[in-house]
This record gives structure tokens, sequence and C-alpha cells, in this order.
């Protein structure tokens, strides 16, 4: 049972990016994402994407760092990962 977090590698829209997500359930994601102030639109699938800039306040609020390949594995156990055009798609609160 934990909220996951990997570093900010993913370059987009002129910034690096994290990916934050649980091994346990989506609504447990929602609830911590809520809880620092991503908002809904940051959602997407079966992860938030955090600006690098929000990363030091997700660890500081409980997420775990992981490398992004634990992260993923992670989300596999769990049966939570959801590839893009497969699945349905876990909406947040």
């Amino acid at each position: 049972m934990a909220i996951l977090i990997d570093p900010p590698q993913v370059p987009g829209h002129g910034r690096f990016w994290s990916h934050l997500v649980s091994d346990t359930s989506l609504d447990e994601l929602h609830v911590f994402a809520a809880s620092i102030g991503l908002p809904p639109r940051a959602f997407e699938r079966d992860h938030y994407d955090v600006p690098a800039e929000w990363y030091d306040a997700a660890v500081a609020a409980g997420a775990l760092p992981v490398p992004s390949r634990d992260l993923v594995a992670r989300l596999l156990d769990a049966g939570l990962r959801v590839r893009k055009g497969t699945g349905p798609v876990g909406e947040p609160r």
C-alpha cells in the first residue's frame, strides 16, 4: 500500500515531469493527489503527471520515490496499469 513517484525525467511543455501512482487503488491515488493540490486534469489513465517543481512536496507528503521501471512494475503487479488505447479510464474525483 503505497503512493509512488518516479524522478522528473519526462520532458514536455518546457518542463520535466514525474508520474504519481498508487499500488493499491485509484481511489487512494485520487485522495492523495487532491491532498497535495494536483488538479483532476493532471490524471491520465492510471497516473497523475506531476511537474518537477511539485516533486519534493509530493515526497514530503508521503509519496515513495522509486525508479520509473519499479513504478511500472508495481502498477502491473497491482493490476492497475492501463495502456493507451486499452481498457477503461479511471476517473478522478
